[in-house]
């Protein structure tokens, strides 16, 4: 009976419907005693125990709600401060999972969701964070600053779109934007650097890409942008390394195993089309290099490497005018190529545009000044100057080579063709045919006369002005340059009688 007494004085204790957590404490207290001493004492046998534990049933039955939502509470508690940790670690998936624990717990806690939506976004999860963002208002107004989830999805949305449509630059300026609100996320990280390296702008992209990398080294997506980096930098061999290394990680990657594929065929094209121009085949060379050319228009260094291969093919080939389209082909991809600079001057100068070689020998040498640029853009220059006065190579129909019995040979035509006096050419046509007949048949003999002497010759072709060297021209007589080589025994001689009236009588 005395147990009974114990019994009924700890149902007297738990009676009222409502307790405050002191008593309630101090009944469940009772209650262990009760379970852990008195039980154990009787054996678990006889009637008083069995009247004990009865009494023990009822009484846990009957304690309040209170205590039990406290507890659920406590447990709540627990695993939110573990989330935060995790959180704090920027571990945001053991994070997601213990705020999830916890929401389970007390599903109508507004902080919880907040803390998990806060979570998905860094996961880049905004669908789902967006959901969590707006529960979490519903239960308390507080956590409005949730809206920018939606604003970050709006973001997204926008860059998807962008980057179909090869608008890099906006694509950069949305991930910026929305890295604002999820500064962990590595899927906008990663879309970041894939369009940085689309527009050329390589080290940053490069650094977003190891940043992510020291954290997760497995990461395939940030191995692809390695990969693309390199291979947008004309570092081939590297960039494959990478994106087999991604292709490890993920064999699904769509995107490393296309890149994969076109560094490997440019490659190859490539070397293909330098030994094919090595061993003097420029067809079979200039037709590889145009393969190259068609295997990705987005790498724009290697290409613009392969348009100054090929121009040089155009330039054996004597194809001057292709070889100078494929030069500017190649300095439009890359401004700062010098060699496509200096293919393309000399092309201009064996074409003689002398002025277009002066300007993209200037362009080399304010890139970089050394000797041998300076001394390519005088002689240009120098070119330029004597383009600017009479060539009479030109006007002899001789090369700048030519001997002195080819130059002789070359007068004697030119002089017998433009000869004014010569009735069987010129004794039908009018004044002012005649009068350029005369014209020319007296820078025959301006010719004639500087290439014939060697000294002359030699200043001619330095580019000296001759009138600054007392060989004025102006007073020059073609007729005794004529009458010097043609007179003698069996040659020609003639007379004038007034400007134009010429005729010629054989010996």
């Amino acid at each position: 009976m005395a147990a009974a007494a114990e019994c009924d004085v700890v149902m007297a204790a738990t009676e009222p419907e409502l307790l405050d957590d002191e008593e309630t404490k101090r009944a469940f207290a009772v209650l262990i005693l009760l379970a852990s001493v008195i039980v154990p004492q009787r054996a678990l046998v006889g009637p008083e125990v069995t009247v004990c534990v009865s009494m023990i049933d009822l009484v846990v039955l009957r304690l309040p709600q209170k205590w039990k939502v406290i507890e659920k509470e406590r447990e709540a508690e627990s695993f939110k401060e573990q989330g935060n940790a995790y959180y704090a670690k920027k571990d945001y998936n053991e994070a997601y999972n213990y705020y999830t624990k916890a929401i389970d717990m007390c599903p109508k806690n507004a902080s919880y969701y907040g803390n998990r939506a806060a979570t998905l976004m860094m996961l880049g999860k905004f669908r789902e964070a967006l959901v969590d963002a707006q529960q979490s208002v519903r239960l308390d107004d507080s956590f409005v600053r949730f809206k920018n989830a939606n604003a970050v999805i709006e973001y997204e949305k926008i860059a998807e779109t962008d980057f179909e449509k090869r608008d890099f630059r906006k694509v950069v300026f949305c991930m910026d934007r929305a890295l604002e609100y999820a500064p962990a996320c590595h899927r906008f990280k990663i879309l970041k650097a894939e369009c940085l390296a689309m527009l050329g702008r390589y080290p940053e992209a490069q650094s977003v890409a190891s940043d992510i990398l020291r954290m997760d080294s497995t990461n395939a997506d940030a191995l692809y942008v390695r990969g693309l980096c390199l291979y947008y930098e004309d570092c081939i061999e590297k960039a494959v390394q990478f994106f087999v290394q991604a292709l490890r990680m993920a064999p699904d990657h769509e995107k490393a195993c296309v890149a994969c594929r076109n560094a490997k065929a440019l490659k190859a094209k490539k070397e293909d089309g330098n030994k094919a121009f090595k061993e003097g085949n420029y067809k079979l060379a200039y037709e590889l290099y145009t393969e190259a050319l068609g295997i990705d228009p987005n790498n724009i260094k290697t290409n613009a490497k392969l348009y100054c291969n090929r121009g040089t093919v155009n330039s054996k080939l004597r194809k001057l005018d292709d070889a100078i389209e494929d030069c500017t082909n190649a300095v439009k991809l890359d401004d700062t190529y010098i060699k496509a600079y200096l293919r393309r001057a000399q092309c201009y100068l064996d074409t003689e545009q002398y002025e277009e070689a002066v300007r993209d020998y200037e362009k080399v040498y304010q890139t970089e000044k050394t000797k041998e640029h300076k001394q390519l853009l005088k002689n240009a220059q120098l070119e330029l100057k004597k383009s600017k006065r009479k060539d009479y190579y030109k006007i002899l129909g001789v090369d700048k080579n030519a001997s002195e019995d080819e130059i002789k040979k070359a007068y004697r035509k030119r002089a017998l063709m433009h000869h004014p006096g010569r009735a069987d050419r010129h004794s039908g046509a009018s004044a002012e045919v005649q009068k350029e007949e005369e014209k020319k048949f007296k820078e025959v003999g301006e010719a004639f006369t500087i290439l014939s002497d060697p000294k002359k010759k030699t200043r001619y072709d330095s580019g000296q002005d001759l009138d600054e060297e007392g060989m004025n021209m102006g007073d020059f007589d073609a007729n005794n340059i004529f009458k010097a080589f043609f007179g003698g025994p069996g040659g020609f001689s003639f007379e004038a009688s007034g400007p134009g009236n010429f005729f010629f009588q054989f010996g």
